[in-house]
Order: structure tokens, then C-alpha cells, then sequence
């Protein structure tokens, strides 16, 4: 059997509810309904794999995605809601349509915001809750797309560049997740990965960049002290540290930069302890690895059509 869709349902509205539910039972989709915020932020922690979640616009919404906005949790989202753009995605700046929803947004919590969650949510008029399921189509495909889950310019959203890096590599491995189980299932091509210039380390600010590589190091120095462990979660390490210095665009030799220094932190410590620094010469094997991680991250990044050329 083909993979099912797992679909987390937070609406409190039994109307709302029932309808979605009706609609969306069958082989297709997995569904879970709950109703309390509490026991929301619960399931989520403990079944991260979800594939879309599904809302309604009420006073206590914005704080709940808040807290799922502070974790760096981003999932493909459909948002029920009395007043989305007329094609149910979110309603473009500058449009008299956003004015006033945005007019309506500020009365409900103080700022001004085109989405409640991240750019690629798809608003839903309750009125039209029969389309749950193109729904829920478009905002995984539009997740797919989405280059950064909260705008750097957007001066709503306080995040300095790390934050912002590390929610983006949280969202690569959730798009890449989602992308392998939808090429099984319905053969999709997944996604090639799109980059903001303004969080690349060279547009850094003095602090944002020693942050940063500070944050980068740390990352390679664990990976560094469990390479050679029986630790399957060394691999997770490769992976975020090699989703950091890519969204960053961190040129392969800063990567040397940072392997040789902490090699030169070893050996003084080895010397100091009267220990052969030559066991340093496997970690090259580290460097290797981490590097081939970030060859393979290009190579994925490149479009398909990109790839092939034009014959």
C-alpha cells in the first residue's frame, strides 16, 4: 500500500471539524483531531512526522504558531479562515484585500502580517471547506517551494541570522523528508533548494558572522568527538552542519579553516597530555565527510532541467 498522508487536525470547531474529517477519510490520508492546544504541542513533539496540518483562525491562534514558529517547527499548513485571498492562498501586500485583513490581523494581536504562519500556508474560506483536499495539495506543493520560512525583512518576525539559518536547515530536512515520501507515492521529483543572499555569511554583520562560525564550529566539533563513535546520530550531525554552511553559503575553505583549527586545539591538548598526535590524520576522514555531504547538498540543489542541459 502506498504511503498515507499524515494529516494533524486542530480545530476546535466541531462543524469545521467534522466536515474536513468527512472529506478527507479514506486510504489517502492518516488523520489525527484534537482540540486542545496543550495536548496539540504534545502530539506534534511526539509525531514530528507529520505531513500537513490543519487549522481554523481563532483568538488563540497566532500564540499557538508562535510557539511552533520559536521550535523552528515549519509543516505545510491549511488555515481556515473568514476572510483568505479569493483563491485561497495568502493575500498578496498591497492589495486592498490585504489591507483589510491585515487591518483585522493588527486588532487581533498588535502587528501586521500577510500570513499566520509562514508565506506558503493556504487560506481556506470556511465557506469553501469542500476543497479541503486541493487544499492541503497546494500547501504541500507550496512548502516545497518555500525558500525561508519567515522573511528576513519581514519586521515583524525579531530573529537574528543564526535563528534564521537554523530554522532554514530545519526546514530543508522537513522539505526533503516530504519530498521522498511523495516521490513514492506519487513520483514526485522533489525540490531543488532555494537560498536567501541576505543570510549568506559574506552579508553578515561583524557579531551575526562570529555568532555564526562560532555556532558552525561547535556543530563540527561535535561531529569531530562522535565520528568515529558507534553514535548513529553522527550522520544527523553531518546533515545539520552541512544544511548550516549551505543556506549560509560558506565556501568549502572555511570549512578547512574551522577542521584545522580544531585539530591545532587537539594536538596542544595531546601535547599537554604527553600523548602521539598522529590519531589527529583519521579525523581527514571527518573533513572528507563532511565536504562529499556538501558536494552531494549542490549537486541536489541544482534544477533537474538545470542538470540535464538543453540537447
Amino acid at each position: 500500500m502506498l504511503p498515507q498522508l499524515s494529516i494533524g487536525i486542530f480545530v476546535r470547531s466541531d462543524d469545521i471539524a467534522g466536515s474536513a474529517i468527512e472529506l478527507l477519510k479514506g486510504e489517502r490520508y492518516a488523520l489525527t483531531h484534537i482540540k486542545s492546544a496543550v495536548e496539540f504541542l504534545g502530539f506534534l513533539k511526539q509525531n514530528y512526522h507529520l505531513d500537513c496540518l490543519v487549522f481554523e483562525d481563532n483568538p488563540d491562534l497566532r500564540s499557538l504558531l508562535s510557539k511552533l514558529q520559536e521550535r523552528s517547527l515549519f509543516l505545510p499548513a491549511v488555515i481556515f479562515s473568514p476572510q483568505p485571498g479569493e483563491d485561497g492562498r495568502p493575500i498578496a501586500p498591497g492589495s486592498d484585500a490585504f489591507e483589510a485583513a491585515a487591518s483585522t490581523a493588527e486588532n487581533r494581536s498588535g502587528q501586521s502580517c500577510a500570513f499566520f504562519y509562514h508565506p506558503a500556508e493556504v487560506q481556506l474560506a470556511t465557506a469553501r471547506s469542500s476543497e479541503i483536499a486541493a487544499a492541503i495539495d497546494r500547501a504541500i506543493a507550496q512548502f516545497l517551494k518555500l525558500s525561508t520560512p519567515v522573511p528576513v525583512d519581514d519586521p515583524s518576525a525579531m530573529v537574528d541570522a543564526t535563528t534564521q539559518l537554523t530554522a532554514q536547515s530545519l526546514l530543508s530536512r522537513q522539505q526533503r523528508r516530504l519530498a521522498e515520501k511523495l516521490r513514492e507515492r506519487l513520483g514526485y521529483l522533489g525540490v531543488y533548494y532555494k537560498r536567501n543572499s541576505q543570510i549568506f555569511l559574506r552579508n553578515l554583520s561583524g557579531p551575526e558572522k562570529q555568532k555564526f562560525l562560532e555556532q558552525l564550529k561547535s556543530s563540527y566539533r561535535e561531529i569531530v568527538l562522535n565520528y568515529f563513535s558507534q553514535d548513529p546520530a553522527v550522520n544527523n550531525q553531518i546533515d545539520e552542519f552541512v544544511n548550516l554552511a549551505f543556506f549560509a553559503d560558506v565556501p568549502v575553505t572555511q570549512i578547512v579553516e574551522i577542521h584545522m583549527e580544531l585539530m591545532d586545539e587537539f594536538a596542544k591538548q595531546l601535547k599537554l597530555e604527553g600523548r602521539s598526535e598522529e590519531i589527529l590524520l583519521d579525523y581527514r576522514l571527518t573533513l572528507i565527510d563532511a565536504i562529499a555531504h556538501m558536494c552531494e547538498m549542490y549537486r541536489r540543489s541544482i534544477p533537474k532541467e538545470a542538470s540535464q542541459g538543453k540537447r
